[in-house]
């Protein structure tokens, strides 16, 4: 039976720690613990459900408590960031989502914190101080059902007109523990499927489909109703699962559940990963100068 997550360390965990062909590796940083997983072949990736690629999970202390601007965690997120950026060039951060579903709304919160600096050129940089920023580009794309436009094909017209070096992708992600809403921040360069966390899949933003590599940064925010049931339960059976999804999906209506402080989540998720966003793009400013200039 399927349990739904866009975590690769919890696709790892169901389909066995001891999988050939996945390179593991743990570390502690800042009194963070930073989780990386490589997918090397086709049959991990298969078994895992997930692309090859590389997987950046990090741990993190609850969202809902808060943390300082200059907290050296946001060095520590940002270094990874940057290990899987180009080292010049434009970039375009993208925030996916909904802002009209709080758990849905990461993605453009986080982008909306992010440091525009593309049309920062010529005379003024110099006069400003300014000659030394990385070159960034913003976009919030909003949803299908709001613009009538796929998100994928409304990101490629932007990439094919500016021509950015690399794309950041920003959306809210699922799990499938509760105890992961909120302490979970995960980046991968395998690109991501908007809608996916709530089953509303959508054109694939990959770095074969963008044609420059893709970064996706997510937070869980959601549990897939029937996979927490299915835990907490211990159901392995198929044919208990088919009664249990009946009873908790009635009619087919798939259901997620979000915690009740899922806006102050969010909030300070969005805040967290715009920072480390920044850092990781700026790497000749000092976080405090970043935050003078938004």
């Amino acid at each position: 039976m399927e349990r739904r997550t866009d975590l690769a360390l919890e696709a790892r965990e169901l389909a066995g720690e001891n999988l050939q062909g996945v390179d593991y590796s743990v570390t502690k940083k800042d009194a963070i613990e930073i989780e990386k997983m490589v997918v090397k072949t086709l049959k991990a990736s298969r078994m895992l459900k997930k692309p090859i690629g590389t997987y950046i999970t990090i741990e993190l202390p609850p969202l809902t408590n808060d943390f300082r601007d200059t907290d050296k965690r946001l060095v520590s997120i940002g270094d990874e960031i940057r290990s899987l950026l180009p080292v010049n060039g434009l970039v375009l951060v993208v925030g996916l989502g909904n802002t009209d579903i709080t758990p849905d709304a990461l993605g453009p919160k986080s982008a909306s914190g992010v440091l525009a600096t593309r049309h920062i050129t010529g005379e003024i940089a110099k006069s400003t101080g300014l000659d030394k920023l990385r070159p960034v580009a913003v976009l919030n794309t909003g949803v299908t059902g709001q613009t009538g436009i796929e998100t994928g094909e409304h990101i490629l017209s932007v990439v094919k007109r500016i021509r950015p070096t690399a794309l950041i992708v920003i959306d809210a992600l699922a799990s499938r523990r509760l105890e992961r809403l909120g302490c979970t921040l995960q980046i991968s360069n395998t690109g991501i499927s908007p809608g996916a966390g709530v089953q509303n899949h959508r054109t694939q933003i990959t770095e074969e489909s963008m044609g420059v590599p893709v970064i996706a940064i997510g937070v869980p925010t959601v549990v897939d109703a029937v996979t927490l049931a299915t835990d907490l339960l211990c159901v392995d059976d198929e044919r208990d699962s088919i009664k249990l999804r009946e009873k908790v999906s009635p009619k087919g209506r798939s259901m997620v559940v979000t915690p009740k402080e899922v806006d102050l989540l969010v909030d300070r998720a969005a805040k967290l990963i715009s920072l480390a966003i920044n850092f990781a793009l700026q790497k000749d400013f000092e976080i405090s100068d970043l935050i003078a200039l938004l």
